[in-house]
This record gives structure tokens, sequence and C-alpha cells, in this order.
């Protein structure tokens, strides 16, 4: 498939290296520029994000929730009809829980700002520092990617890519589930941070035969 991620920070970078080994064209949106830092892995393209976008079957959202309202808004026409993953967690800049209300989500608020994409939540319970092929594993089990959308064939796709690349694939339903998911999500930071437990962690969801 051919990917194109928002975003150069640590997600953006770990996820297109992911994206790579599992066979993947991967291009990286820059604001600025087609100069992608070293830590990339070789094959992943830079290019000015609409001109990445263009021919993309996927596009991950890989940037602070707090950038969606003004960076989604300059790409509605681009994104339209495009399978579009949400990668992100309302936070502030403390890391804590950015409230949204009980009956609300960033998932569902990005999904609002792009409504002529297919929006799928995915990848947003999964630290940055343990995207990598030793990180997403445990005992012989992949950490679990979750994904919730309101498009079935959207959630098939991404939850293809999620498996070739390492993850171990979950589809939970609909948008509105990215509630729980963004829950997920703060608690592992609160683990993580708060706890002192560290960022070296992540769920792995198992059911019994």
């Amino acid at each position: 498939m051919k990917i194109t991620i928002i975003g150069a920070g640590n997600v953006g970078r770990n996820l297109s290296n992911l994206f790579i080994s599992g066979g993947h064209h991967v291009k990286v949106g820059l604001r600025e520029g087609h100069q992608l830092p070293d830590e990339f892995t070789e094959g992943v393209q830079g290019a000015f994000v609409k001109d990445a976008i263009a021919d993309a079957d996927i596009v991950v959202l890989a940037i602070p929730y707090s950038a969606c309202e003004k960076v989604l808004s300059e790409l509605v026409d681009a994104l339209s009809g495009k399978i579009v993953v949400d990668a992100t967690n309302p936070l502030n800049d403390d890391w804590s829980p950015l409230v949204l209300g009980a009956q609300n989500s960033a998932g569902e608020e990005n999904a609002k700002r792009l409504p002529n994409s297919h929006l799928v939540k995915a990848f947003n319970t999964v630290f940055a520092d343990i995207m990598n092929a030793d990180g997403l594993t445990h005992h012989g089990d992949s950490v679990t990617a979750f994904i919730a959308g309101d498009n079935e064939g959207a959630r098939n796709q991404v939850a293809k890519l999620a498996n070739t690349s390492g993850f171990a694939a979950l589809e939970v339903g609909g948008m509105t589930n990215a509630r729980y998911l963004e829950a997920m999500a703060h608690l592992n930071i609160q683990i993580a941070v708060g706890m002192d437990g560290g960022t070296h962690a992540g769920f792995i969801y198992f059911q019994q035969p």
C-alpha cells in the first residue's frame, strides 16, 4: 500500500520505519522542504504535504491533536475520499488528559473536520518507544493495534496495514469507540508518567480459544 504520514516526530518516524519493513511505500508529508532526519529508514520519502497525500491509499495523522484543527482545515479537499488514520490523543502540554466530554473524542472531532474522508482511529494506544520490531513483541505476542471507525472497508485496510507492520490488529467497531481507545491511552500515560512506569510498555489483548 501507499502510505503517507503527516508528522515527522517520534510517532511518525517509527511508524514509517515499521510500514517500510512491512513492504509498504511510505511518504512523510512536510510543511517545508523534502529532507527527512537521518533516523528515518532508507526508502521513506519526504514531500510537501499535499504532494505526499495525492496518491496515498492511507494517510496517518501523527501530529499533536492540538494542531489538527488548523492542519486539517487546509486539507479537507486533498483528503476527500481517503482513508485517514487518527493516531492522536487529546492531551494538555503536561500530558494530562484534555477533556472533551464523556460523549466525545478526538477521533470524532477529527471525523467532523474531514466529513468526506473515511476516518479510522488506530495506533493511539501505542507509545512511540515500542514502535519497532523488538518493542512490538513480548514473549511471542504482538502489541495490539485497536482499530475503530464507521467504515468497515476502511477499518479492514488499516487492520491489514497494522498486521503487516508487526502489530496484532483488532477491530473494535465504530468511531464512538475512539472514546475508549483514548481513555486507554490516558491510562497508559498515567502508568508510564504519573506512576513512573516508563514508556516501554503496551497493551496485548488475547482471547482464550
